[in-house]
């Protein structure tokens, strides 16, 4: 669904508000069928991985004129082992790292500026008070309707700093670091699960995606249906795959390829900004693939990207990483409280989605006034309002790029 139609496709905003991604966008990296996913390596090599990382960055870098980079550093496993490749690979070389804090969240800006200083890498933090502020804008630049866009804020920080930004993009999808969900869906399904009941299982793990009455949010224009939702999430687990397996498939050629990759890399054009991402390297995401089950996920401690943890031992870094799979962490309950809640009431509740029948009116009456929303559904709101800034920049056309929203 790109901004040159003149209005919705249909699919593209049910598959958006219920899985937060369309298939229907072109990827930038290469789709994996089930069958690239089978192990077909004894035992990792973390040599290779950083072999291979080193030699990303070589490639990737003029080495003869570029003397900084930016990298995103979260403070976790996989921004912080390509800091530490950055580091060992290019020593000379100046880095500029930026973490974003975001108002009544999750701080851990403390734990990056650790590592940033153990690696001296200038540290920079950006703080967001209000993270929905600039939304028109960010939606203006990647064309499509999500509100979760922290990459905004840190591509608009580090163009001044430096043309390149490098991150640790992938290492989640490839490498096993969506811990708390594994969990979740094995508790929810067994060796008798059909395909249908795996894709059923995989959607409940995802709180942020869908709510227990997802049908009812959508008016007559959107024609949604659960069939077509699960159509897409099927194949990916109708294989002889580990269930484990399957999450990987599905993970990746799900939000990889049709969120995360391309709304990142539509912020790094907008700014002329160059990615950086080693573990996104076609040579890397075949050998990733291929790596079993064992070594990359623990079942019994819960515990994920196994071989990426053991490179960063290597480096005497792994006991700075955070703990707890965070990322950039916004606090949506908290958000919701403090400016989420006021400017959904001020732009839904007559919204042009909902005059024009794509989304149900009597749904969002139901729950927008509500104290103490229940998570899912605040995240839901929050998609909705991306949807309405979206259909009023590129429809409607009644709202300005440069519109605050406060």
């Amino acid at each position: 669904m790109e901004s040159s139609f003149l209005s919705p496709e249909p699919s593209a905003i049910t598959n958006i508000l219920t899985l937060r991604y369309d298939p229907s966008i072109t990827p930038n990296l290469p789709r994996k069928t089930w069958n690239d996913f089978k192990p077909s390596i004894e035992k990792p090599s973390i040599e290779f991985i950083e072999k291979s990382i080193a030699k990303t960055l070589r490639k990737q870098l003029d080495l003869s004129s570029i003397k900084k980079i930016s990298i995103a550093l979260s403070g976790g496993i996989d921004s912080t082992l390509i800091l530490t490749l950055i580091k060992k690979t290019i020593p000379d070389i100046q880095v500029d790292a930026i973490s974003i804090k975001f108002a009544n969240s999750v701080d851990e800006t403390e734990n990056a500026s650790k590592i940033a200083a153990k690696l001296e890498a200038d540290h920079h933090i950006v703080d967001v008070e209000n993270y929905l502020r600039d939304l028109p804008k960010a939606i203006s630049i990647i064309k499509l309707p999500f509100w979760d866009l922290h990459w905004y804020y840190v591509v608009k920080r580090s163009q001044s700093l430096s043309k390149y930004l490098a991150s640790g993009d992938g290492g989640d999808e490839l490498f096993g670091g969506y811990t708390f969900r594994y969990k979740k869906f094995l508790s929810m399904t067994n060796h008798n699960s059909t395909p249908l009941e795996k894709a059923k299982s995989y959607l409940l793990c995802h709180e942020r995606d869908r709510v227990p009455d997802q049908e009812k949010i959508f008016g007559s224009k959107a024609n949604f249906s659960w069939e077509s939702i699960y159509k897409i999430l099927i194949p990916y687990f109708d294989n002889t795959l580990s269930p484990i397996e399957q999450i990987f498939l599905a993970d990746y050629n799900g939000k990889l390829l049709y969120n995360f990759n391309p709304i990142n890399t539509r912020i790094l054009n907008h700014f002329d900004m160059k990615s950086i991402s080693p573990l996104l390297s076609d040579e890397l995401i075949s050998y990733a693939l291929g790596i079993p089950l064992q070594h990359k996920y623990d079942k019994t401690k819960n515990i994920g990207k196994l071989s990426l943890r053991k490179l960063l031992a290597k480096y005497n870094m792994d006991k700075l990483t955070t703990t707890e799979k965070l990322g950039f962490n916004v606090n949506t309950l908290n958000l919701w409280k403090s400016f989420g809640q006021s400017l959904c009431e001020e732009y839904l509740i007559d919204s042009e989605v909902v005059k024009n029948e794509w989304i149900n009116k009597d749904w969002i009456s139901k729950y927008i006034h509500k104290a103490d929303l229940d998570v899912r559904y605040v995240n839901k709101f929050l998609g909705l309002l991306a949807f309405e800034v979206w259909y009023r920049l590129f429809v409607t056309k009644d709202m300005s790029a440069n519109t605050t929203l406060n």
